[in-house]
């Protein structure tokens, strides 16, 4: 796992979990003044961190974040609230999670068509891609295909460890990844649907802490 840690000089920490593919550069227009640390690139689950000289810790996870914090978030300390954004735990159950489809689709992503993954999958609008175009993942496609890979073997060894147990989730209401009814099903009255947005929901949050709120 790989980490990029914003000091604010803050006594409380927001650890963000990305999602698959995801690197730190794509949430670059976020602004808080709590202490932020983003981690990414599942292939481990290896992570050197202190997070004991934090009073106040606010995990939000994004996507296969979400299942990824579902196994992990457990061993931080002070937890105060978990959000779920655009995910489930159960990552690869194929109504909560995603699909079979979706999962090739995520295989036959090139250096040729990625753009149109990109309109199709995570933005609502063209003004939307055209920002997420300049905060593009700066990983290659190699690193995405081995971080899946992983993924797929350590739901199948850690899916019975799984803490589904979250304060809050976030949902796009046009997310074509994760099926949107099912997770209304899932998360009940702890549910936010965000209008007019797909996958990547984050132009429309100034900061982590207001999806705290």
């Amino acid at each position: 796992m790989q980490y990029f840690y914003k000091n604010n000089h803050s006594k409380d920490l927001i650890v963000f979990f990305a999602g698959w593919g995801c690197d730190y550069n794509q949430f670059t227009n976020l602004h808080d003044n709590k202490d932020v640390v983003i981690l990414y690139d599942y292939q481990d689950l290896s992570l050197d961190l202190d997070f004991y000289k934090y009073e106040n810790i606010y995990v939000i996870a994004y996507s296969a974040g979400v299942f990824v914090a579902a196994i992990f978030a457990d061993s931080i300390p002070n937890v105060r609230q978990k959000v779920a954004l655009c995910g489930n735990p159960y990552l690869f159950d194929e109504k909560l999670g995603i699909s079979k489809e979706n999962i090739q689709v995520f295989r036959e992503i090139t250096l040729d068509n990625y753009l149109q993954f990109r309109r199709k999958y995570m933005v609502f609008s063209d003004e939307e891609y055209e920002r997420y175009n300049k905060l593009e993942s700066l990983r290659s496609i190699e690193s995405c295909e081995n971080e899946l890979n992983a993924l797929e073997k350590m739901y199948q060894e850690k899916k019975e460890k799984i803490n589904p147990l979250f304060d809050k989730a976030i949902v796009a209401e046009n997310d074509l990844i994760f099926n949107v009814q099912e997770q209304r099903k899932f998360y009940k009255d702890k549910l936010q649907v965000i209008k007019n947005a797909k996958h990547h929901i984050f132009f429309h949050f100034n900061s982590f802490e207001d999806m705290l709120s």
